[in-house]
């Protein structure tokens, strides 16, 4: 049984998907699986990824009978995962090569149900690296759901002590994963370590700042079931720090 089972949803990305498995495959930490459920692609993803497959046989291809979206995609992954942590990493995204060992030594340290850790940006053809994107120290469900802190590709589930996770099929639903495994009472952990690259990319689900505005607005009053006053004070908090993190690449 793996230690690590990586969630990656993917969908027409045959440029970008080998070097994701790449930055898994050169984890110093070696004891994952990395599944990757593709998305219906056009392209030549699915082969890539069947490439790297054929070598290594911790990477395993999931193929998704229609294109449902990434929640679907993740579920389905996660419905094969063997291990005890759950880590999530997009497709066109990086992990530098400490990631897991340092984030699973953490989590091990904190008994954390849920960790994350800073980041960098990267652009489009990874030729620019953006500052370091620092995160605190912990987040409760009050805190998070007011916070951005969390990034997909940084978060980190220990399923021993979380549990049982699904993802919703709703947009944002890393958010609302987030959230749902904060809300019994459990605190993520934040490591303020430089360990992953996100690659921003104009055609990504979230890059849209008004549509992701509306999504959290709507995991506030449909998902979340906060109450109006409530919402609007969440959501005052969520967009001010969405704007600083977006100030400066």
């Amino acid at each position: 049984m793996p230690l690590v089972s990586i969630i990656t949803p993917s969908w027409n990305v045959e440029r970008l998907i080998g070097e994701t498995i790449e930055s898994v495959q050169a984890q110093t930490l070696g004891d994952w699986e990395l599944l990757i459920a593709d998305d219906c692609s056009t392209d030549n993803t699915a082969a890539v990824i069947e490439s790297y497959a054929a070598k290594d046989p911790r990477i395993k291809l999931i193929r998704q009978p229609r294109n449902g979206g990434p929640a679907l995609a993740r579920q389905a992954a996660i419905e094969q995962a063997q291990g005890r942590f759950i880590a999530f990493l997009d497709s066109d995204d990086l992990w530098l090569p400490p990631k897991l060992e340092r984030q699973i030594a953490f989590a091990r340290e904190h008994r954390a149900a849920l960790s994350f850790t800073a980041f960098r940006r990267i652009n489009e053809d990874g030729s620019t690296t953006g500052r370091l994107i620092p995160v605190p120290a912990s987040l409760t469900y009050e805190q998070l759901i007011k916070n951005t802190s969390i990034a997909t590709l940084t978060a980190l589930v220990d399923r021993d002590i979380a549990g049982n996770i699904a993802m919703k099929n709703e947009p944002y639903d890393d958010f609302c994963l987030w959230l749902s495994i904060l809300k019994p009472g459990h605190v993520a952990w934040g490591l303020n370590e430089d360990l992953a690259r996100y690659r921003v990319r104009g055609v990504s689900v979230s890059s849209r700042p008004m549509r992701s505005a509306g999504w959290v607005w709507h995991i506030y009053r449909n998902v979340e079931g906060l109450s109006l006053l409530k919402s609007a004070w969440c959501f005052a908090h969520w967009s001010a720090r969405a704007w600083l993190k977006r100030r400066e690449f």
